[in-house]
């Protein structure tokens, strides 16, 4: 599992003007069972989001096709973490640790 911390890098003027074709990647991603929770930091600098993928580099090579990646407003940072517990309506992307 990983979390992905994105850190806004320009005006949010130039962070709005691209925020329509984001939520429309954002839902793409969730329509593909890979985004799982997302949303603004508070304060407003980033956001966050909560993603399952095979691997690093698949959410790395997804991270560059989002439109604040594109349009130069974010830098991101992606943590991977085994999610060996979970609530319940989690269950199912629930991790073993490598033995």
């Amino acid at each position: 599992m990983f979390v992905v911390e994105l850190t806004y890098t320009a005006p949010l003027d130039r962070v709005d003007a691209l925020l329509e074709r984001h939520v429309a990647w954002l839902e793409e991603q969730y329509a593909a069972g890979v985004l799982l929770a997302s949303g603004r930091k508070n304060p407003r600098d980033g956001g966050v989001l909560l993603a399952v993928a095979p691997d690093r580099a698949a959410i790395e090579a997804l991270v560059a096709t989002d439109p604040f990646h594109e349009g130069g407003v974010a830098e991101y940072r992606v943590l991977e973490f085994a999610a060996t517990k979970t609530a319940p309506a989690l269950e199912q992307y629930r991790e073993q640790l490598p033995a």
